[in-house]
């Protein structure tokens, strides 16, 4: 399908300025940019792009304004990045028109006392238990397993593999990818007198609130008793472990590889780099950023406070630490020296003082 520039300026309410009716059918980054393509500009340095650029049309800020001349039709918005992300879920869906076919593929199994609601599409060797209850619009891909007493909501989106724990609760519009694996059992285990563990019974579930979306092979552990919660629009990465009883704020990030530890309670708005590894029974404030590989084994109370390292130390703190880190080859030399130097006027010293006694 193509669409023209005023039909896109129209979708994401910005001005035109070029060809209204120059036409366009694909996406593409603006260094790859031909004809017959979009793009976007929101980053300053790839601004020297946008001139060689060969795109019909590029989404640029409301207040750009080109230092050369631009062959590409401008359509101006207020934020370009936000603006394009639409047009990529648009495209997303148009690809994924298939996908909104409904009815139950074979072989799948889906016990007689699940609830199916109204356009629901399950894909082949689903298992889908007792009791289970999903809603409208909902497209469960192939070899999803949904345990007993499962809610799903309406207009979510199951992608292949994705194993679902019994009375986990998942609210409206909620993607899963592939592999995931929601309400396994917490890590729970206590020490016994001969040295052994005995498994600590995990009887809660999990809560996922409406607008979520969770990457792939990414976990999240029931809770021991209660709930562990994902909550509002929540953003979570690939790889990344939820512990038991973990409250994750809501329209929270947590990007690839980070771990949260059981019970610990994280503030909406917040964001969590890559590699994050923060300890348990902890409360973090609302808006805590946290950079990549850093570990957080204490509570915040600053909220929109930013925290890098292992141990987490603030920002500034941490660029200080990082200078004087660099510097510890050479600083470790001229100690080195100095106690070269202090032994040599040491000896010469011993050497003076000897030879006035005798």
């Amino acid at each position: 399908m193509q669409f023209t520039a005023r039909q896109i300026s129209e979708l994401l309410n910005g001005t035109v300025e070029g060809d209204e009716n120059v036409l366009v059918g694909e996406l593409s980054k603006i260094e790859d940019g031909k004809a017959g393509s979009l793009c976007f500009l929101s980053n300053p340095k790839y601004e020297n792009y946008l001139y060689g650029s060969k795109a019909s049309i590029v989404i640029v800020g409301a207040d750009f304004t080109p230092a050369q001349p631009v062959q590409a039709t401008l359509i101006k918005v207020p934020d370009p990045y936000s603006a394009f992300s639409i047009l990529l879920e648009k495209y997303n869906e148009m690809l994924n028109m298939p996908d909104e076919k409904s009815g139950i593929e074979q072989p799948s199994f889906v016990h007689p006392s699940a609830k199916i609601g109204k356009n629901v599409f399950i894909g082949a060797f689903t298992y889908i238990s007792e009791h289970v209850v999903i809603g409208d619009n909902t497209k469960i891909n192939a070899q999803v397993f949904v345990g007993a007493e499962a809610v799903i909501g309406e207009k979510c989106l199951i992608q292949p593999g994705v194993k679902i724990y019994n009375r986990s609760a998942i609210g409206n519009r909620v993607i899963i990818h592939s592999n995931t694996v929601i309400g396994s059992d917490g890590f729970g285990f206590a020490p016994q007198a001969d040295g052994t563990y005995s498994k600590i019974p995990q009887i809660g579930n999990v809560v996922i609130e409406d607008d979520v979306e969770i990457g792939a092979n990414t976990t999240i552990d029931r809770a021991t008793m209660g709930s562990t919660f994902i909550r509002k629009g929540v953003k979570l990465d690939n790889l990344i472990q939820i512990a038991h009883n973990v409250d994750v704020g809501a329209h929270t990030v947590v990007a690839a590889q980070s771990g949260i530890s059981g019970s610990t309670k994280l503030g909406g708005n917040s964001v969590i780099g890559g590699q994050v590894g923060i300890a348990g029974h902890l409360s973090l404030a609302k808006g805590t950023q946290i950079g990549a590989q850093a570990g957080i084994n204490f509570n915040t109370v600053e909220e929109n406070k930013q925290w890098h390292g292992s141990p987490a130390q603030p920002l500034r703190d941490w660029m200080r630490a990082s200078v004087i880190f660099k510097q510890l080859p050479s600083v470790e030399k001229r100690i080195s020296k100095l106690e070269a130097k202090i032994a040599e006027l040491t000896a010469l010293l011993d050497q003076s003082n000897t030879t006035q006694t005798s």
